[in-house]
């Protein structure tokens, strides 16, 4: 779905990945779950737009639910994928800390286990190769994406911001619906490593300029960072 111009998101508000589409190609922020392949196609046909024109994959960290079709591409097409170093590991299926699941909600709950089921996620495919990048980075890709260190949910975890969209990526650095219960808002993402690492840095987030902060789970927030800082924070309090 067309979100703005050149500004495009597949899946929905349980698991979702964008794309970024311009006339030199097109930049895939996070690839969601493997089945999301098939609306990753439709909306490329929507478009006009050949396979062929992806340039490159923006993992915004390294979970399963982020990296879904990722490294079908990557094999079957040679399209890169890039992640921030400390996430390498974990995007090519290193150990994960465990984390507690907090407060959740049967309904919610199921409800985001089985779309899981069905967008294929009992099967991850980890990376087998990826470009490690760093904070600051700006990437030779469509829309000159840059990388800013957001670490807490995992060590790697970045938001990705692309002025020539005016939006921001975020990944799980926060939440617009929370997967386990089916609360709406801003917020801080479940399944977060260090969850006060990651509020400290929403600082980081809130002092970029963007018309657009987009989640990896939840309504894409359309506004500025720095109020989807705050009402994070006031949530987290």
């Amino acid at each position: 779905m067309e979100l703005a111009p050149h500004l495009h998101r597949i899946g929905n508000d349980i698991v979702a990945a964008y794309l970024v589409v311009l006339p030199d190609g097109i930049t895939v922020i996070d690839a969601a779950l493997p089945g999301h392949i098939a609306d990753l196609r439709a909306e490329l046909a929507a478009l006009g737009r050949p396979l062929s024109d992806i340039k490159g994959i923006v993992l915004t960290h390294g979970d399963s639910d982020h990296i879904g079709f990722a490294e079908r591409l990557r094999r079957e097409y040679g399209i890169p994928v890039f992640v921030h170093a400390a996430d390498a590991d974990r995007a090519r299926g290193g150990d994960k800390p465990k984390t507690p699941m907090g407060t959740a909600r049967i309904g919610a709950t199921l409800g985001f286990f089985a779309y899981a089921l069905r967008k294929r996620g009992w099967r991850t495919h980890y990376l087998q190769d990826v470009v490690e990048v760093a904070d600051g980075e700006v990437l030779d890709l469509p829309g000159s994406p840059r990388v800013i260190g957001m670490p807490g949910h995992s060590p790697g975890s970045v938001a990705v911001h692309v002025p020539a969209v005016e939006a921001v990526f975020v990944g799980d650095a926060l939440t617009t619906r929370h997967v386990l219960t089916g609360r709406p808002g801003a917020q801080p993402a479940p399944f977060t490593d260090e969850p006060d690492q990651a509020l400290a840095s929403l600082d980081r987030l809130a002092a970029l300029d963007a018309a657009w902060v987009l989640p990896g789970h939840g309504t894409p927030w359309h506004g500025s960072p720095a109020d989807a800082a705050r009402q994070v924070r006031a949530a987290a309090a």
